[in-house]
This record gives structure tokens, C-alpha cells and sequence, in this order.
């Protein structure tokens, strides 16, 4: 968006119009995809040669987003609009998949927890990279000129993303017991696609609170650096904001299977929903006693990503214990078209969040690269830090009233799937 927005000069009302129609279109694609990876049958799995072909096209397609042309308004409006709806529909190919994996791995539950922190752990500290150092090799790449920056940065992530997704497709293997179970069962169709997601009563629980989850989440990521470059004045505050995040996600992260071991699934859970909440209250605080206290936006970073930290684990892991909650109550696994109503959801979120963000802006009179106005800084306020501290705490009341894949049904579920497994 910023990008778009400020790079780019374009219009904001026309960036979240894009953003909306971009996301829901792809979201929908999702549970389609879903079902593409639940019937594919092939000597490397049903996962693995959808997350190569994924990532190649996908790749190809974030270069050609980035490059440095110029069409005239009309015309680079047109080329965005093409190309960030094919990078979404490229990006479910290879995302559907590689989440969808996760359950076929493991079904010991403290194995599955560190499984389901890797790439997690990863992605946060790519985001770390990118977050704290991004604006200086973007500088440095285009020496000076932000759009050479953008399309070089593009094509180096363009080539990294193939390379790691050749090391996942070449080394990870499924684990044999489940994959045999699933390759017996018929291929699914679209009514008994509609089936799993109406029947699994779980399945809209977990999606309720990754819906909420994403929104908050997205919403304040995608909206930070204009809140530190315009409400706070200091545009350097982001890497700060971003780098403490991207530390502290990866720490919760990494700790995420032994506090869940210790403390129980439900109150991680709580502070996967509150600490991002009390996160915002401080950096709410903070940006009017001491705006620009390095110290004290650090702090308020760390909070509200130790959370989110462990709240990106825990949607993962119960993803794929609602998997094994299908096969004990339907008895018909269906990792890919679970997993894709979590890409749904994630591209919904994110249309909402884009949308909000870029018509916010205009609504508020937002004017690029001048000093804002109090009524303006008031709804940058209230778009980076209420609206996600509210969505957070509504994650936790959606899990402590309907959620109830833990404790002794979890144990009872997990010994009755093992025993059917064996015979």
C-alpha cells in the first residue's frame, strides 16, 4: 500500500477498491485450491508439487509487480490491478499446500507444536529483516530512486522464495501411516467440499478466530509506518517498531511448545488475545507522554508481538487438530480444504484491513508527504491501535465459548484416531 500510495502517487480510494476486489476474489479461489490438493495423487504427494509450481509462478509474477515502467495513470493502474490479482492467485498454489502439510507430518501433539513454530519462526524473522532493514536496502538497491529499489528488492525475494521452496519440496517427507489413510478415500468433490466445512462444527470456530486474529494483525502491520512517519513524526520509529516485533514474535515462538506444555492450551491462548491488548494500550500511552522514547515504543512493540507470536502457533496447531477432529467425527481427513479456509481467511482479513486502511486514509484527508491534521491523526490512532486491540480480545471470547478441541475430549480423540490408524 505504501508503495502504491507513496512510491507510485496512486489514488488511495482506487488502492483500497483493489485491495477489496483483489482479496475476496482470491479468498474464494482458496477452498477450490483446496480441493485440487485433496485429489491430487502423485509419487511426490499431493503437496509438494503444488508448492513447487506455486512458488514458480508466483515469483515470476512479484517481479513483474514491481517493475519499474511507467503507462501513465490509467495504464499503470490497469497493469497493478492485473498483476496484484494474479500474485494472489499464484500465492494460494503454493500457500494451500505447504500449510496443508502440517498435519500429514506428525500427529504426536508436541511434535506437531514444533512443527507448526518452524515457519512461523522463519517468516518472522524474514519480517524482521525485511522490517528493520528493508527501507535501507530499498535506498541502497536503487540508490536514491525508490522505484528501482522496489523492483530489485522484488526480483531478490523473487529468487530467494525459489530457492527455499526447492529445499522444503526436496527434503520434507509426509508421514506414511496418514498419507496411505488418505490416499484410500475418494476423491472429493464440490458438494462434499461444502460437506467438510458445513459438518465439522469446529472448523467455523478456528476460522471466527483467525478472522479476528488477521484482521487485528494486518491491520496494525500494514498501517505502521504511516503512524510512526505522520502521527509520530519520526518514520525511523518503524524499524524499531518492526525489528523488537520481528525479535520478539521468533522468541515466542520458539518458546510456544514448552508454555503450552506447562500452562495448558486455553491459557496461552489467553495470552496469545490480551497481550497484543495490552501491547496497544501502551503504545497508545506512549504516543502522547513520549512519542519518540526508542525505550518505550520497544517495549510496546515486544508486548504485542509476544502475543501475536504465539497466537500464529496456535491458529497452526489447532488448524491441525481440526483435521484429526474431521476424521474422528467424519471419518475423512481433508487437510487441503481446511487449510485453504485459513488462506481464505488470511486474504479476507487482509482485504478488509487494505480496504479499511486505504479508504480510511481519504476519509480522514490523508494528503501524502505533509504535516496531518488533528482529525487526521485522531483516525490514524484509532486504525493502528483500537481497532486491533478490540479484535484481538474478541479472538479469546470465540475460543473460551465454542472451542473445545483440548483436554480430556483432545486426549480421548487423539487415543480413539491412533487405534483406528492401526488397525
Amino acid at each position: 500500500m505504501f508503495y502504491l500510495t507513496d512510491i507510485r502517487l496512486v489514488n488511495p480510494f482506487f488502492v483500497g477498491i483493489l485491495f477489496l476486489v483483489a482479496r475476496i476474489w482470491d479468498a474464494f479461489n482458496d477452498p477450490f485450491m483446496g480441493m485440487v490438493v485433496e485429489n491430487t495423487r502423485s509419487k511426490w504427494g499431493k503437496f509438494r508439487p503444488w508448492i513447487m509450481i506455486g512458488t514458480v509462478l508466483n515469483a515470476i509474477v512479484l517481479g513483474a509487480m514491481f517493475l519499474n515502467i511507467d503507462l501513465g495513470d490509467v495504464g499503470y493502474m490497469i497493469y497493478c490491478g492485473i498483476f496484484y490479482i494474479l500474485w494472489g492467485m499464484t500465492y494460494t498454489i503454493m500457500d494451500i499446500p505447504f500449510w496443508s502439510m502440517v498435519p500429514a507430518l506428525t500427529s504426536d501433539e508436541k511434535e506437531r507444536n514444533q512443527v507448526s513454530a518452524i515457519p512461523r519462526l522463519f517468516a518472522s524473522f524474514a519480517w524482521l529483516v525485511v522490517g528493520t532493514g528493508g527501507l535501507y536496502i530499498l535506498d541502497w538497491l536503487g540508490n536514491g530512486d525508490d522505484k528501482v529499489g522496489y523492483q530489485w528488492f522484488a526480483l531478490i525475494i523473487s529468487v530467494l522464495f525459489i530457492i527455499a521452496s526447492i529445499i522444503t519440496v526436496v527434503n520434507v517427507r509426509e508421514k506414511n501411516q496418514i498419507v496411505k489413510n488418505s490416499q484410500k478415500q475418494e476423491k472429493t468433490s464440490v458438494k462434499e467440499m461444502l460437506s467438510v466445512l458445513v459438518k465439522n462444527d469446529q472448523v467455523k470456530v478456528i476460522l471466527g478466530i483467525a478472522l479476528f486474529f488477521n484482521m487485528a494483525y494486518q491491520l496494525s502491520n500494514g498501517f505502521a509506518l504511516f503512524y510512526f512517519k505522520y502521527v509520530i513524526n519520526e518514520e525511523t520509529l518503524f524499524a524499531t517498531y518492526t525489528g523488537v516485533a520481528g525479535i520478539a514474535q521468533m522468541g515466542a515462538m520458539a518458546l510456544y511448545p514448552k508454555v503450552s506444555e506447562i500452562i495448558g492450551k486455553t491459557k496461552t491462548f489467553f495470552l496469545a488475545s490480551f497481550m497484543p491488548v495490552l501491547g496497544f494500550i501502551c503504545l497508545l500511552a506512549v504516543g502522547f507522554i513520549a512519542p519518540q522514547n526508542v525505550i518505550l515504543v520497544g517495549i510496546s512493540s515486544a508486548i504485542i508481538n509476544i502475543g501475536i507470536g504465539v497466537m500464529l502457533v496456535s491458529i497452526t496447531v489447532m488448524l491441525a487438530d481440526v483435521v484429526d477432529y474431521g476424521e474422528y467425527t467424519l471419518h475423512k481427513r481433508s487437510e487441503g480444504i481446511l487449510f485453504s479456509m485459513q488462506t481464505f481467511i488470511v486474504k479476507f482479513a487482509g482485504a478488509f484491513s487494505g480496504f479499511v486502511s486505504s479508504v480510511d486514509l481519504g476519509l480522514i484527508g490523508y494528503i501524502p508527504d505533509v504535516q496531518q491534521g488533528e482529525g487526521t491523526i485522531l483516525g490514524m490512532r484509532i486504525i493502528m491501535i483500537v481497532i486491533p486491540a478490540l479484535l484481538s480480545a474478541l479472538c479469546f471470547v470465540i475460543y473460551k465459548r465454542r472451542y473445545k478441541i483440548k483436554g480430556e475430549f483432545y486426549t480421548k480423540m487423539m487415543a480413539a484416531l491412533k487405534a483406528e490408524r492401526e488397525n
